[in-house]
């Protein structure tokens, strides 16, 4: 009989089958360190304040700034490159980099603002070339 373990029969019960108090594994402390402190241990309390300083432990304090949100750079792959045309400007697409993923379906004559190494080779191999409007092969 494969009988699944009692630990892992009471994952995510908070209790694991004991109620509370006795059996959170710190003795009959009611916590370790400083838990509950400015809850429920008055007891604490002054031991706190003598050794802290009353303003600056409980409580929140101040805010998080936003933190900026950081462009992506939009890229596609020479095998996405699908257009009526040879003469192709990714730029004026919105698209920022040229990658290397597969095989061109065809020569095409591509501006862009940055092009991988095996782009620009898989490119010229197809019978095409790339442009840089800006400076950045990697």
């Amino acid at each position: 009989m494969n009988k699944r373990t009692k630990s892992s029969r009471l994952r995510g019960s908070r209790t694991h089958g004991w109620g509370t108090k006795k059996h959170r594994g710190a003795g009959n402390r009611g916590g370790r360190g400083m838990a509950g402190s400015g809850k429920r241990a008055d007891q604490k309390k002054p031991s706190i304040v003598k050794e802290y300083g009353y303003k600056n432990y409980f409580g929140k304090h101040g805010f998080s700034r936003p933190q900026k949100i950081i462009e992506k750079i939009k890229t596609i792959n020479v095998c996405d490159l699908f257009f009526d045309t040879r003469d192709v400007n990714l730029d004026q697409l919105g698209i920022g980099k040229l990658l290397g993923k597969g095989k061109p379906p065809k020569g095409y004559n591509v501006k862009v603002g940055a092009c991988s190494r095996s782009a620009k080779e898989k490119l010229e191999k197809a019978g095409g070339s790339i442009t840089l409007l800006e400076d950045g092969t990697d």
